[in-house]
């Protein structure tokens, strides 16, 4: 999954390469940590944050394709991205990075607006 080489963190999976840097984390806090359990958190945190945020930008860019294909009136394309996009939302919410109710809520909302342009 994730790697720490040197001072950043790179995802390897099947996505493109993202890169967490540990200077965000240096941001958040003012100082760096003295003890070497406070130490290691820092470097959880920043391999968790890069890898929600790799769940994020899957169902983003999932809804975002999905809404333009609703917005150009296609519904083949907009049917597409509507299962990829609740592909993702589900993961997301299993993984915890989104609540249960927000992702079917999503998902609700991105399937009324197929159904309209599929009419």
């Amino acid at each position: 999954m994730l790697k720490i080489s040197g001072t950043s963190h790179v995802c390897g999976q099947s996505q493109p390469q993202y890169t967490c840097s540990l200077i965000y984390i240096f941001i958040l806090f003012d100082t760096m940590p003295i003890k070497a359990s406070a130490k290691k958190y820092m470097r959880v945190t920043a391999r968790k944050t890069a890898r929600n945020n790799i769940t994020k930008g899957l169902f983003r860019g999932a809804i975002k394709k999905t809404r333009a294909a609703i917005a150009q009136k296609n519904v083949d394309d907009a049917q597409t991205w509507m299962k990829a996009a609740q592909k993702a939302l589900d993961k997301a919410a299993q993984k915890g990075v989104l609540k249960k109710n927000t992702a079917a809520r999503l998902k609700s909302r991105l399937n009324t607006a197929v159904k309209t342009i599929a009419k």
